[in-house]
């Protein structure tokens, strides 16, 4: 799992204003970090469905929320799958 402290400096990373602890940018990077270990606990125990389940619902609402950036402020969706790694979305399906 990840640390309280770990928690913290992503949300200070990705944060749009001072306060700011669940824009969309922070929220798809911390479902970012879990998406990543799900994956890495997936490569040992490759028959944990109920784990699968969860990653692929972690995926999916990742998906909605990078389609959302995406129609709302295409710079800032830019910005944030450049930082992250992370391929986008398709806008329309």
């Amino acid at each position: 799992m990840t640390t309280t402290a770990a928690r913290t400096a992503r949300i200070a990373e990705h944060r749009v204003h001072a306060k700011d602890t669940g824009s969309g940018d922070v929220q798809v990077a911390l479902l970012t970090d879990r998406i990543k270990l799900l994956t890495e606990h997936l490569k040992t125990h490759s028959k944990d469905n109920s784990t699968r389940r969860g990653l692929m619902k972690l995926v999916g609402q990742r998906d909605r929320l990078l389609r959302y950036l995406q129609r709302t402020d295409v710079k800032r969706y830019d910005a944030l799958t450049e930082r992250l790694g992370i391929r986008g979305v398709k806008v329309g399906g």
